[in-house]
Parts: C-alpha cells; structure tokens; sequence
C-alpha cells in the first residue's frame, strides 16, 4: 500500500472514531444529570447496539451488494452528523432518544464500513491493519483531550490573575467546573461529535472507489456471512465475543463514574476535567499495542493473542475492586484498555477478514459487530445501569459498593477466557470454505 493511500485510510479511522469517543465517555453520567430515570437512561444507551442489530441485516448488506462503500459513508455521516449535533441542543428525553437513534442507525455500520474500504486496500491485513486502525485510537484520544479545557471553571481562572504559562496552565488544571456546571458542559461533547462526523462525511469522497461486490452464491450478503457459524471454531468465536463485549461496556458504563466519585464514597475521586483523559491513557497505550499486534499475530497465534485481551479485562477490574482508593494504581492500570482492544477486537476483525469470503466482506464484519457494538453493547447497557444503580447501591446512604460491582465483570472476562482456550480451533489457515487468503499459525 502506498504512503498517500495509508495516510487517508489513517485519517479515516481517526475522524471514525472522533465521533464516537467525544460523546461516549460522558454519557453514562450526563444522562441522570438531565432526569432521565434508568429505563430512560437504558434506551438511549441501547439505540447504539440495536442500530448495530439491524445494520447487519440493511446497511451492511447494502454496501456490500448495492453502493460502493465510500459514498455510503458519505450519506451516513451528514445524516447521522446532524443527529448527534442535535443531541447539544435538547435535554427532553423524547427529542433525545431519536436524535440519537437517527444517529446510532446510520453511524454504526461505518465501523464495518470503514474496515472493508482499510481490507479491500490492504494486500497484507494482518501486517497492515493495525497501523491504519491506529488511527481510531488517536481519534479516541484527539476527542478527549479538549475537554480537559471545555470542563474548566474560567472565571476562577480569569480572577485568579495568573503570570506565565506554567502558573496559568497550573490554575487551570486546578479549577474544574463541578455539579451542574460540568453537567450542562457536556452538551459540547454532541456538538463537537456532530462536526467531526460532517467533515467525514466530506472527506469520504476522497477515500479509494470500493465498489459492491458480485455474489456467486446467495443474495443476501448477512445470510451468507451467518451461515459460516456453522463452523464450530467460528460459532465459538462468535460467542465469546458476545461475552468480550459484555466485559468491554461494563468498562464504559462505570469507569467514568467511579473515577469521579469521592473517595469518602468509594471512587477515585478524579476532577471532572481530568475523567476523559484519564479514560484515554488506554487508547495511548493502544497505539502501541497496534504497532506490536503484527508481529504478536505472527508469534503467538489468533487464539493465545485473544486470550491475553479478554485477561486484560479481567486484571484492570481486579484492581478497580481490590484498590480502589490507589488513584495511582487506577490510573495506570487503564493501560491494559490497549492490550484489550487491540489484542481482542482488533485481532477478531482481522481474522474476520482472513477467514470469510470477499464478496460478504461489510456483512462479515458486521456479523461480528452484532456481537461487539450489538447484542453484547445492548445487555451491559441494559443491565449496568440497574446494577449500579439499584443492586450495589446502598440505598439508606446511596454509596456504591464498587468492589462487588467490578467483581461481575471479573469473573465473565476469566470465564470467556478459558472457554477461548478450551474450545476455539481454527485451521492453521483459510480454506474456501470459510474465506480466502492466508492466516497466521497457531
């Protein structure tokens, strides 16, 4: 691949996943602080995964058969930009719920999307998708960083009459905005996503023509892609996923909140300001984790390199339950978050396109995306909420009892981890029957 065709895939995944990181982080603590009860909360969080539910069965169908994968990006990200820029403006539930299903609906499959336009470039996927899927995270940690700014009380920093850039940039970590006044910033979060998602929108007609591809077998590219579960080395992937996913939304659905709340009630304590940087250490640690997942393929194989991601999940919540008043220890730990995407989603996104057959390319990844963003997104942010909220929350002095709330995702993550190594056995490379092309040995 040459440089000019990888830097604009790199700048695809960057914008991709912007949009996505600006809003996400936030949401599980801005939706309470707008009155929504936990229903309410759970059906807003759950657009996501149901838009990735029907995805796999209109949207990825359509750019695999019927349009060429860079102008449905295009059409895709205008729409669903002006949805989630929208989400700024309201805080009535209705308004907001639709606004971001609309958004949910058009923005999920791009993630499918944008891998088939990286996998239809790419001559050596394993060897080449981790630098271009690089991208994403540095747009995840792009999205996050100015907010350290946005939550930032400036009229303490203006009185403060600070000389020098050393003392002003210290007075302005030292002064976040707190309670509602950090709630009501975060609006600014929908607004920033929506004007990321319209300049890709735009860029996309620059990206490489990926044109639908022919069938020569069934029509329906999602039936296709689903009856390869029939292989039991594939079916068992798929479910582990599911579990990987639960694991992985568990991870977003608390971390934000238990990093903000004080440590007199069992968080961390983190200012408001530092939440989402302190989130972002992980996809700092990702960009690393991308540059290395290559070569960790090539030596260790598809089922121990999956392995070593879902443990990833399993070691940072040990920490969150058995240390929690180490800030230090929190802090650091959410390094493992690149060993978990990179060494797991990553990884399965990879073999996806190393095991399935070209011409169901956007419905394979979205087989899988049913199980990543769908079914496993919609049970944790189903279930989450009620657990925090209602199981461990001690209800005469409304303190969460963290350490046996991260004890659940703790003991799914080792559960998935040994059914992997137990029961999943691919061949050691693709055959016709479950894809094209060569795969890493095992």
């Amino acid at each position: 691949m040459n440089p000019g065709l990888r830097l604009k895939l790199f700048l695809m995944m960057v914008l991709e996943f912007f949009i996505w990181g600006a809003w996400l982080p936030l949401i599980f603590g801005y939706l309470p602080s707008l009155g929504f009860t936990p229903g309410q909360q759970s059906l807003i969080l759950n657009a996501f995964p149901v838009a990735s539910i029907i995805g796999m069965f209109f949207s990825n169908q359509w750019a695999d058969r019927k349009f060429a994968a860079e102008k449905f990006l295009a059409f895709s990200h205008l729409v669903g930009g002006l949805a989630i820029l929208g989400c700024g403006f309201t805080k009535d539930f209705m308004p907001f719920f639709l606004l971001m299903l609309v958004h949910c609906l058009l923005y999920v499959p791009t993630i499918s999307i944008t891998n088939s336009i990286a996998f239809a470039a790419m001559k050596d996927p394993a060897k080449e998708f981790g630098i271009v899927r690089m991208g994403g995270t540095i747009g995840w940690i792009l999205a996050a960083w100015p907010f350290t700014f946005i939550f930032v009380n400036w009229d303490a920093v203006n009185a403060a009459k600070t000389s020098g850039f050393v003392d002003w940039i210290g007075t302005v970590f030292a002064n976040p905005l707190t309670g509602d006044a950090a709630k009501a910033a975060t609006k600014w979060t929908y607004i920033v996503s929506g004007v990321a998602s319209l300049a890709l929108a735009g860029f996309s007609f620059t990206l490489p023509h990926t044109p639908p591809k022919k069938s020569q077998g069934e029509s329906l590219a999602w039936l296709e892609a689903a009856k390869l579960l029939k292989h039991p080395f594939v079916l068992v992937l798929w479910l582990v996923t599911f579990v990987d996913s639960f694991v992985h939304n568990c991870y977003f659905n608390w971390t934000g909140v238990f990093l903000g709340t004080p440590t007199t009630a069992g968080g961390v304590g983190i200012a408001s300001n530092w939440i989402t940087p302190v989130m972002s250490i992980g996809q700092i640690a990702e960009i690393l984790t991308m540059f290395v997942l290559g070569a960790t393929l090539k030596k260790l194989g598809w089922r121990t390199t999956m392995i070593i991601g879902i443990l990833g999940h399993a070691a940072r919540f040990a920490v969150y339950s058995f240390m929690p008043q180490s800030a230090a220890a929190i802090i650091l730990i959410q390094v493992l978050h690149g060993v978990c995407y990179a060494f797991f989603f990553a990884t399965v996104y990879i073999f996806v396109d190393a095991y399935f057959p070209k011409d169901i390319r956007s419905s394979a990844q979205g087989l899988f995306n049913l199980q990543i963003l769908g079914i496993g997104a919609l049970v944790a942010n189903s279930i989450c909420p009620w657990l925090m909220q209602e199981v461990y929350t001690n209800a005469a002095t409304k303190a969460v009892d963290f350490k046996g709330l991260f004890l659940v995702p703790l003991a799914v993550a080792s559960v998935a981890a040994i059914a992997l190594a137990l029961f999943f056995h691919p061949p050691k490379t693709a055959d016709a029957s479950a894809g094209g092309g060569s795969a890493p040995a095992h």
